[in-house]
């Protein structure tokens, strides 16, 4: 397959995920990768900085839908309805496609400490991304903070129940029920004083 066919950036995806799951994250190398998918190592620092980057490139994509989610929200809405309707824009990705590509993610991310950190890096960045999208909304700066702290919460849990083998629902509806969940919880400790 020549170095400029189509979706490079997915082959790559999917040629270092084949790798680090046959020989590990540390022992496969960025030349690998490039090779596995058919392309060069220039091409693979083309769309991502690094070989770590392979399992996280989504990112931005992540970021921009949970912007737009906040944004479409009902004039009206509240803080806590515009996280569900940023949770639902996130959904729009959330396919078969990248369940399989996800679960086959989340051991290798769970075998690397690095991997883990970055993870948690790429949250707080969420976090920061849905803060500042509330605040647009003029939510006060402190509530915006806890609800993208609550967002990014609801965000994770649902992804990983999202992944379990035995889910029949959609990301939109976990996603849903999870917020929900961790609202309530939030507000019954208020109640503990």
């Amino acid at each position: 397959m020549g170095r400029w066919a189509p979706d490079a950036r997915g082959r790559l995806e999917q040629a270092a995920l084949d790798l680090f799951a046959q020989q590990g994250y540390e022992a496969t190398m960025v030349d690998q990768i490039a090779q596995r998918a058919g392309l060069t190592k220039r091409t693979l620092f083309r769309h991502f900085a690094d070989k770590r980057e392979t399992l996280f490139g989504g990112q931005d994509a992540l970021a921009r839908l949970f912007a737009e989610g906040i944004a479409e929200a009902p004039e009206d809405a509240d803080p806590a309805e515009m996280l569900d309707s940023a949770l639902r824009a996130v959904a729009r990705i959330l396919d078969a496609q990248r369940w399989e590509l996800a679960r086959r993610r989340a051991p290798i991310i769970a075998a690397n400490e690095p991997l883990r950190e970055r993870e948690l890096y790429k949250r707080v960045a969420l976090r920061a991304v849905l803060g500042d999208a509330l605040r647009e909304r003029g939510i006060p700066k402190l509530a915006a903070s806890l609800h993208a702290t609550l967002g990014v919460l609801a965000f994770s849990t649902a992804f990983a129940r999202w992944l379990e083998p035995d889910h029949h629902e959609g990301f939109d509806q976990i996603a849903s029920q999870t917020l929900t969940e961790i609202l309530t919880s939030a507000a019954a400790l208020g109640k503990r004083r």
